[in-house]
């Protein structure tokens, strides 16, 4: 019987109280929630490591995950569950302010949870408190030899000490099956050159580099070659591009979560593939990862319970 890749996401669950013309609502959100979302909608078993806490949103995260079929291992929360309050401007560009939970975030590892690491065939890392020593020194405890997808995803209200958070970062980053990284990171950590950045993390040990940069695109450096993929053109507006950054990283981990591709022409259409999956995530509201073949399907499973 074929062997059926599993994935384990270590990183952030919280609730997005959002902001607009429309009124505020709330949506479950968090990066590495939405990519352990998006790895078992692609069909992927996934179980996400994140701290969540035994209040009301931490009962919304449950029942999504639930929804979802996403296994959680929920670290214990102190200061409860993480919330993020999103303002949105007339263009849709969205700013964050984050209560104490988010900022004092978390993560220890318990037997369940490195059970988990150990099941799993790719542990992915997303908006990790890299700045803290500690949590990094258990983080590489529990991960040991695991093959690792990491992003950075930093969120300037989460940011305690930015020289702290790349040292973090790029420890990790080091031999890492793929490093995922953005314009955003780029600007907020480094000097905004996004191409420098990709090559730093290449020569730390990064075995693959997937750098984008929104509206221009995407490039992923390899050691078979570098492979470049423009936005992916699909019908319908775009309606949010909060979740894109997630959905891409979803869909690539997908596509290693069983070993990397043998030729060029593989890594080509993981990503192409990712960025259709980011397009199609684009066209509804929130971090629901989408793929252009389950467009039809609206808003379905958007907020949960």
């Amino acid at each position: 019987m074929p062997h059926t890749p599993r994935t384990v996401v270590i990183g952030d669950a919280l609730i997005d109280e959002i902001h607009d013309a429309g009124g505020v609502r709330e949506l479950v959100g968090g990066a590495a929630l939405n990519v352990a979302v998006g790895l078992r909608r692609l069909g992927i078993p996934t179980t996400l490591i994140a701290m969540v806490g035994d209040d009301e949103a931490g009962t919304h995260i449950r029942e999504y995950l639930g929804d979802h079929d996403v296994s959680l291992v929920a670290g214990a929360a102190p200061f409860g569950s993480s919330r993020a309050i999103v303002q949105r401007d007339a263009h849709g560009e969205p700013s964050y302010a984050f209560n104490d939970a988010a900022q004092q975030r978390t993560i220890r590892y318990g037997d369940e949870a490195r059970q988990a690491i150990a099941a799993a065939d790719l542990a992915v890392i997303s908006c990790f408190p890299f700045d803290r020593v500690d949590e990094v020194d258990a983080l590489a405890d529990a991960l040991a030899d695991a093959r690792v997808a990491i992003d950075p995803n930093p969120r300037a209200g989460m940011l305690s000490d930015r020289a702290e958070f790349v040292r973090g970062f790029e420890r990790m980053a080091a031999d890492a099956v793929i490093a995922k990284v953005g314009a955003d990171d780029a600007a907020l950590l480094y000097d905004g050159d996004l191409d420098a950045l990709r090559a730093r993390l290449r020569e730390r040990g990064a075995r693959a580099v997937l750098a984008t940069a929104g509206k221009d695109g995407a490039i992923l450096e390899t050691d078979d070659g570098v492979f470049r993929a423009g936005i992916t053109e699909l019908p319908g507006p775009i309606v949010d591009t909060v979740g894109a950054g997630d959905a891409t990283l979803a869909a690539v981990a997908e596509g290693l979560a069983a070993g990397l591709p043998e030729a060029g022409e593989e890594w080509q259409r993981l990503l192409d593939r990712a960025m259709a999956v980011a397009a199609a995530t684009c066209r509804a509201e929130g971090g629901l990862l989408r793929t252009p073949e389950s467009l039809e399907q609206g808003d379905r499973g958007v907020r949960g319970s």
